[in-house]
């Protein structure tokens, strides 16, 4: 008979944060992930610094301090310690759904007062913290809000099905960040991104990006995309004149198989996307492309992954 693999329900959240409040947003993100637990998922990706919400105010205010420093204090208040009561919450929703989530969120370290992350939390299907992935380096107007990340974050995480990694945004045009995961294993990638309303060249963008790296690495993709609600154009301000500019509300999940083709999606609107994923695809893939394996040259190619975490304070021995 030999060795079976399974077929797994994927699924990437569409949604709006509670904009810039962590108990609400957690708690609707504790929602969907029990309503794709019912709907049969195992594994659920979702959107860019979902908690409390993505740093959108710049694309409106970059001369206007008072109002950016507001809105910076106000994501610190709300961002999320790892471990956490917040964790605590996402890890007993993915315990009841049964299900690996990979969450989205502006991450502080514990008893700090200024510096964020851009991280992607993995939380196991048992509800316990597998680890965490920090945006090696943050993009545009991020690098205003999130510190950098390290090495020691770029992994993949074990599940019942096989690994799982990520990562955020614009690492998703990294070959080099990609490479690592596929060298690690990764067998299903979970791409996070805020909302793009007034980009709609962006959204041609995630496919491209998504599409590639399920193509290369013969493995799924889960590209979950945020949206900008709203309610969210309220509590911003945004001028009728900067309301114009929106094409929509941003969002354009999916979740894309080892050929490169969406299985799922993109769709609009909140919503869970679902795909059902036949893991043998990746041995059909492979077959042709395999770039950890036998297509590739390791003789003539060497790739180097520095793992240290960098930490503010380095004791000598």
């Amino acid at each position: 008979m030999g060795d079976t693999y399974p077929v797994v329900r994927l699924a990437a959240a569409q949604a709006a944060p509670v904009f810039l409040n962590r108990e609400a947003t957690v708690a609707k993100a504790c929602q969907l992930i029990i309503e794709a637990g019912k709907n049969g998922a195992k594994i659920i990706g979702f959107p860019e610094c979902y908690i409390p919400a993505f740093p959108h105010w710049f694309e409106f205010y970059r001369r206007d301090h008072a109002k950016v420093r507001h809105f910076y204090k106000e994501l610190f208040k709300n961002s999320v310690v790892i471990p956490s009561p917040a964790t605590d919450d996402l890890c007993a929703a993915a315990k009841e759904a049964g299900i690996t989530v990979v969450m989205g969120v502006n991450e502080k370290g514990a008893g700090t007062m200024g510096t964020m992350y851009n991280t992607q939390l993995f939380i196991s299907s048992e509800g316990k913290i597998l680890g965490k992935h920090r945006k090696i380096v943050p993009t545009l107007t991020e690098r205003l809000v999130h510190g950098q990340g390290d090495g020691s974050t770029l992994n993949v995480f074990p599940t019942e099905f096989g690994e799982v990694g990520g990562l955020i945004c614009g690492e998703n045009t990294n070959s080099l960040a990609r490479y690592a995961l596929i060298a690690k294993g990764e067998k299903v990638h979970v791409a996070s991104w805020p909302a793009f309303p007034t980009k709609p060249k962006h959204l041609e963008n995630i496919d491209t990006r998504v599409r590639y790296h399920a193509y290369e690495a013969k493995n799924f993709v889960i590209s979950a995309t945020s949206i900008f609600s709203e309610e969210m154009k309220d509590i911003i301000g945004i001028d009728p004149k900067d309301r114009d500019s929106f094409v929509g509300d941003g969002g354009h999940s999916g979740i894309v198989g080892p050929e490169g083709d969406y299985i799922a999606g993109p769709v609009t609107g909140e919503c869970i996307v679902y795909a059902d994923a036949d893991f043998e695809q990746m041995i059909e893939g492979k077959m042709t492309h395999d770039t950890i394996g036998h297509y590739n040259r390791f003789d003539i190619f060497k790739f180097t992954l520095n793992e240290e975490e960098l930490t503010p304070l380095r004791k000598e021995k």
